[in-house]
């Protein structure tokens, strides 16, 4: 639970620091929504490195995966726009993949 607990926290924040500094340049929002997204967009780069597995690249190959179901549900939820079939699709497939990465039998 640990694990998982990590990467949500770092899939938060990751979009929603990248959804601040969008709102800053994209959509004219005050240049401190920009400065609060770059700071939180910091703390994403250090929230990972508090996992226990032993290699960077499968704690960030795994992240990727839960990174892309939060999207999805961050869409959703803030964007207002619906996920479709193939978007849950594809969701399920990652959680598959995140499992199989972290959890497999290994020698």
């Amino acid at each position: 639970m640990y694990a998982i607990l990590l990467f949500v926290i770092a899939g938060l924040a990751e979009i929603g620091g990248g959804y601040l500094v969008w709102l800053w340049l994209r959509e004219g929002k005050p240049y401190w929504y920009g400065l609060l997204g770059s700071g939180i967009l910091v703390l994403y780069g250090i929230i990972p490195t508090l996992q226990k597995f032993p290699t960077f690249g499968r704690v960030y190959a795994a992240y990727g995966g839960v990174f892309i179901i939060l999207s999805v549900l961050w869409g959703w939820g803030i964007d207002k726009k619906s996920p479709d079939l193939y978007d849950w699709l594809g969701a399920a497939i990652c959680i598959v993949g995140v499992s199989v990465m972290l959890w497999a039998p290994r020698n």
